[in-house]
């Protein structure tokens, strides 16, 4: 084979060569590329998943109950008029609050959608109607300014938490985010004497929160 000839043909072969060194390697680093990419769908997704457990079972509640130490759950129930539900409560304490001399949390998960003007309305409702002697319209208009500060608007799941603090005020949650702190101690007890007074409305409520026999 002429020196051209077999010199042509040594750089074909290296060509050739190369040229599939070179295919080799970029389907090397394709499948090295594709695979991390898999990975890091995998990394995502699974981290999708665990934020939505997290906010399916994570309870929104746990920032209020932590406001109470070594709190347990009481006694809970759902709140019905003519058996029409409104929402369920639960009591989380250290002991059942028959003094209002420990802190407390009330949880409510709601049933219903209802506007945070109808919660503090039907609130203040029972807070005058509980009082004795009549409040002052002054106290009405400060605690109902409260009140709009700490509702907001709820649908079916959505959770209120109300914390007691005795001789502080009340502490109050929406969904787990803390929407407003109430220095008022006489302001927290006449708002959780709503459930918790012997003359409430809710009397079979109570007794579940409470933990009394029926």
């Amino acid at each position: 084979m002429p020196l051209r000839t077999r010199s042509a043909f040594a750089v074909g072969r290296i060509t050739t060569t190369n040229n599939t060194k070179f295919a080799a390697r970029t389907n090397a680093v394709k499948r090295l590329i594709k695979a991390r990419a898999g990975t890091m769908r995998l990394v995502f997704a699974r981290v999708a998943v665990a934020t939505m457990i997290g906010c399916v079972t994570g309870p929104a509640s746990a920032g209020c109950r932590e406001d109470v130490p070594q709190a347990h759950l009481i006694g809970q129930g759902p709140f019905c008029i003519f058996g029409f539900c409104l929402y369920d409560a639960q009591l989380w304490a250290e002991h059942p609050p028959q003094a209002f001399d420990e802190p407390f949390a009330l949880l409510l998960t709601y049933r219903k959608t209802i506007k945070a003007q109808r919660l503090v309305d039907a609130g203040m409702g029972e807070i005058e109607r509980l009082s004795q002697p009549p409040l002052p319209p002054a106290t009405l208009i400060g605690w109902r300014k409260e009140m709009a500060r700490a509702f907001k608007d709820v649908g079916p799941g959505d959770e209120l938490c109300g914390v007691f603090l005795p001789g502080r005020g009340a502490r109050f949650y929406a969904n787990g985010l803390l929407t407003t702190e109430v220095d008022d101690p006489s302001f927290a007890l006449a708002f959780f004497r709503i459930w918790l007074d012997p003359d409430t409305r809710a009397a079979r409520l109570r007794k579940n929160l409470l933990g009394v026999s029926q």
